[in-house]
């Protein structure tokens, strides 16, 4: 069988300063975040999704070393050498195949072994340090633990996202990502509907939105999930950068069009996708 390993994108991935032989992390969430989120979930979708993808989105999108980074300087290094070595620990390889040459992490028989050795070393962050790396511990026992104790996870989560940080709402997340698999819609719905109402989160009210129109689209309200998909494409369509020239659609904006095209193909002729600039220095930014 071969090894399973989450992926996480470069610039989220723990660096080893050759100074001070600890992990440093790279704060680069929130310009591409809410993407990564969407289509993470299209990938696996109708693939026969767990319950840890509420782990490995979270994990995919670097949300740990956001949060970590967010209060590093006021960490003392050995909370911060600690809650590295359990994410490294969350992002070991699965499988029974010999580890690829040159991996210096962890390697695990199965999904399970690994959560439980996730959820032991988190959860040892939390007991030792205090405010905010105990809250950030915390919430990764949470996700880890819904792969082996589904119930006590899932009420670890809606304590936790009672707080109105950012644990608080990346647990929130967590949480309607988790009512959706478990087919609860209405709460999953009630969840993202909420989320999209913050004024200030770490997440894009697009990331929100586009799963609350898959909701919809599951409980057979079309003309609700359409809406949603058209003011996502609809106004990627309309960006335009600092000189006014026209923003290349994101990789979800584009899905969003599609999902217009499939369920109200007229409305759909209303969403004119600009032409990709081919001059250089030309960015996409992601919404």
């Amino acid at each position: 069988m071969a090894r399973k390993k989450r992926y996480i994108p470069e610039q989220f991935r723990p660096v080893v300063q050759e100074d001070k032989a600890k992990v440093a992390y790279r704060d680069e969430f929130q310009s591409n975040v809410g993407e990564k989120v969407q289509d993470f979930g299209s990938k696996l979708e109708g693939k026969g999704r767990t319950i840890l993808y509420a782990l490995a989105a979270l994990a995919i999108l670097g949300t740990l070393f956001l949060i970590f980074n967010t209060y590093n300087r006021r960490s003392n290094a050995a909370a911060q050498t600690a809650f590295g070595k359990a994410i490294e620990t969350s992002q070991g390889i699965v499988g029974t195949d010999p580890a690829p040459v040159g991996f210096t992490g962890k390697t695990f028989a199965t999904e399970k072994e690994r959560a439980e050795a996730a959820i032991n070393e988190f959860q040892a962050v939390a007991d030792k340090y205090g405010s905010p790396v105990r809250e950030k511990a915390k919430y990764f026992v949470a996700v880890n633990r819904l792969s082996v104790d589904r119930a006590t996870a899932i009420q670890e989560l809606e304590a936790l996202a009672k707080s109105s940080d950012e644990v608080g709402t990346l647990s929130k997340f967590a949480l309607a990502q988790a009512k959706t698999d478990d087919g609860k819609l209405d709460e999953a719905a009630a969840l993202y509907k909420e989320l999209a109402g913050l004024s200030n989160s770490i997440l894009s009210k697009d990331t929100y939105n586009f799963e609350l129109a898959k909701i919809y689209e599951k409980q057979g309200k079309q003309a609700e999930a359409a809406e949603l998909y058209f003011n996502i494409a609809k106004f990627a369509s309309e960006a335009k950068d600092l000189e006014g020239k026209p923003i290349p659609m994101s990789e979800t904006a584009r899905t969003a069009k599609q999902k217009v095209e499939e369920l109200n193909p007229e409305k759909a002729k209303e969403i004119i996708e600009p032409a990709e600039d081919a001059s250089p220095g030309t960015k996409t930014i992601n919404l």
